[in-house]
């Protein structure tokens, strides 16, 4: 269980929203490492700036929690750690 944890701890995921034109990199303890945001997207409203990094951090946290699920599931054998939640 060691070792997947570590494995975790080395995951990236990059979530994206609006074509691309916001990313948001988080990294295995669910930390955003990175915001990416395209030169068209400053020219928007500020609340649809806000929407759309919002968009890409959700994105990215729903790949982190399917990887981190994979990740648990091949530690376990595939039964699972019951009532487990990671920390995301």
């Amino acid at each position: 269980m060691k070792e997947s944890q570590e494995r975790i701890k080395q995951i990236e995921v990059v979530g994206v929203s609006g074509g691309g034109s916001a990313k948001v990199t988080l990294n295995g303890e669910g930390e955003m490492v990175k915001l990416e945001l395209s030169s068209e997207i400053l020219k928007e409203e500020k609340t649809i700036i806000e929407d759309l990094i919002i968009a890409a951090h959700n994105n990215a946290k729903s790949q982190l929690k399917s990887k981190t699920t994979e990740e648990i599931s091949k530690a376990t054998g595939g039964f699972g750690i019951p009532n487990f939640k990671w920390p995301l």
